[in-house]
């Protein structure tokens, strides 16, 4: 073997060790929003759980929520093949909520298989609408458990520190941006969508035969033009079937002469 070949199978053998190594630092519970989640809003975000076996499935999800930062609502949206619950904790200090006082707010989401697991080799994303944000906090921090069908259960409850590697089984952390104007932050059309469609269907209704930008109007309008169309396209093909019948008629009286004649 030559000095080359020699360099290469090095080479390759370790650039191998890295991608095993690295690679279960990436195969850990997540969570990441979809879109912004604001300091003071509502955000929609997505638990992604990886499996990380290959002789057995997860079948079993279980986030705590932030005690230090409580949440009052906490939406979880179903996932097909698996049963959610959330739990709720009294509050030491009550949260003040659109002038309405909280005494209590969710503390643990738990997700269940009931026809559906992750198997080996698969990933599962559980979307939840999470508000309001806090305001004096840079990130959240969510522990959570897997469990997987053998019974054995994974901790995700390291909390990272900053400047330091990343531990050995981490625990979710969601990043939150700067506020916005409104501090409605980019979830909180999704937030209340479920509560204005109910609403929105009954104002549909309501304006169904009544819309404003005149939509009925021009409708109308355009009925009232196509009628008129149809109108003096039937006086024109009656006139000239009146002109027909005339020149018909002096045909014939012509023929009788001639033939008189």
């Amino acid at each position: 073997m030559n000095v080359s070949r020699a360099a290469a199978l090095v080479a390759g053998v370790a650039a191998s060790s890295v991608v095993l190594l690295a690679g279960p630092a990436f195969a850990h519970v997540s969570v990441q929003p979809q879109g912004e989640a604001a300091k003071g809003g509502y955000a929609t975000v997505n638990f992604k759980v990886p499996n990380e076996r290959d002789n057995a499935s997860t079948v079993k999800l279980e986030v705590t929520l932030p005690a230090d930062t409580p949440m009052a609502s906490v939406l979880p949206q179903p996932v097909p093949g698996w049963t959610v619950k959330v739990d709720k904790a009294k509050l030491a200090k009550p949260l003040d909520v659109h002038g309405k006082q909280i005494s209590e707010a969710p503390s643990k989401i738990t997700w269940t298989a009931k026809s559906s697991k992750i198997g080996p080799g698969e990933f599962q994303q559980f979307p939840v609408s999470l508000g309001q944000l806090p305001e004096n906090a840079d990130q959240l921090v969510f522990k959570a458990l897997q469990t997987y069908d053998n019974k054995e259960v994974v901790r995700w409850i390291e909390e990272p520190k900053e400047g330091g590697e990343e531990p050995e089984t981490p625990a979710p952390v969601l990043e939150l941006s700067a506020a916005t104007g409104d501090h409605h932050g980019g979830g909180a059309a999704d937030h209340d969508k479920a509560e204005k469609d109910g609403e929105q269907g009954a104002e549909d209704t309501k304006d169904a035969g009544h819309d404003d930008d005149g939509t009925h109007d021009s409708a109308s309008a355009a009925s009232d033009s196509e009628a008129s169309s149809s109108d003096t396209t039937a006086r024109v093909l009656g006139i000239v079937g009146i002109v027909i019948g005339a020149a018909g008629v002096a045909f014939g009286v012509l023929a009788g002469r001639r033939r008189s004649a």
